[in-house]
């Protein structure tokens, strides 16, 4: 009985199939691509990370669940680097307790990973010069690697119930960078080639299409989506910000409360069906129900 629960569990929940494709990438690209990443640092990412998620989980009286957490540290570890253990740690604590700290609707405002990566790189120009750094470089831009990403992100987000968010995000950013190729008088080649950058592929399939940092409803994603190409385009190609991608998204879990105000659609629960939709705004219910930090 209890085997059958785990099988119904494992197979209903996006989470797990999150953890082993991450966790596969790490691996690969530990064994393979030479990253810039020692054992210690891992083990110290996912020990900050799961520390906080359990101290979060045991301050706001909810059950602690370690998933959540390890995937913001398998997410930190593939693209986010120190040359030392603290800064990785610091990335880690900040990452999972914005979960905990910042929340509206009964949801957290940004993405754990992403706010890490974020709060550390912006630490490093203002309070320790280059105390951590991105890493997009070490993907390379092999076409196999791409697709390979691509194929299992979309299994990933179809599960999820977000299949759409990446495609959209990666089509405008393509339509952007293309369209400045073909105003430029530049090759299409340069553009193609960026677009298999292993980085950007991870980001689209497996960062910013995470179900809970994302709008609920079909339109909202979409012009969630469509807003951070159009800045991560701004940033990147107009103020030459390398990590343009990062911000772009910081930017707009900044601004999803207002557009998710005006999203009738409900909330969206690991592994739950889809329930039916809520045709009020949420800004108008009194008291919408606050979820676990998840």
């Amino acid at each position: 009985m209890v085997n059958t629960v785990f099988k119904a569990a494992l197979f209903k929940d996006p989470r797990y199939y999150q953890l082993g494709v991450l966790s596969v990438l790490l691996a690969f690209g530990v064994t393979t691509r030479a990253f810039e990443i020692s054992p210690l640092q891992i083990a110290s990412i996912f020990a900050a990370a799961l520390a906080v998620q359990f101290l979060g989980s045991f301050m706001t009286a909810v059950r602690f669940d370690p998933r959540s957490a390890l995937i913001t540290s398998l997410s930190l570890s593939l693209l986010l680097r120190a040359d030392s253990v603290p800064p990785l740690m610091i990335a880690a604590a900040i990452a999972v307790g914005s979960k905990f700290m910042f929340r509206l609707y009964g949801k957290h405002v940004f993405n754990p990973a992403n706010a890490g990566i974020v709060a550390l790189l912006l630490m490093s120009q203002t309070v320790i010069s280059g105390a951590a750094w991105t890493t997009p470089g070490q993907w390379g831009t092999a076409l196999w690697l791409a697709a390979a990403l691509a194929g299992a992100g979309m299994f990933v987000t179809y599960r999820s119930a977000r299949f759409d968010v990446p495609l959209i995000f990666l089509s405008a950013f393509a339509t952007l960078i293309v369209a400045r190729a073909l105003w430029l008088g530049d090759p299409l080649a340069i553009p193609f080639l960026r677009l298999q950058n292993g980085a950007l592929v991870l980001f689209a399939f497996f960062m910013i299409s995470d179900p809970k940092t994302t709008p609920d409803g079909a339109l909202a994603r979409a012009v969630f989506a469509v807003g951070a190409a159009l800045i991560a385009y701004v940033l990147s190609y107009h103020f030459f910000i390398s990590d343009g991608i990062f911000y772009a998204l910081a930017a707009m879990c900044l601004m999803r409360p207002t557009i998710e105000a005006f999203d009738p659609a409900p909330h969206y629960r690991w592994g739950d069906p889809v329930s039916a939709p809520h045709f009020m705004p949420r800004f108008w219910r009194r008291r919408p129900d606050p979820l676990p930090a998840e």
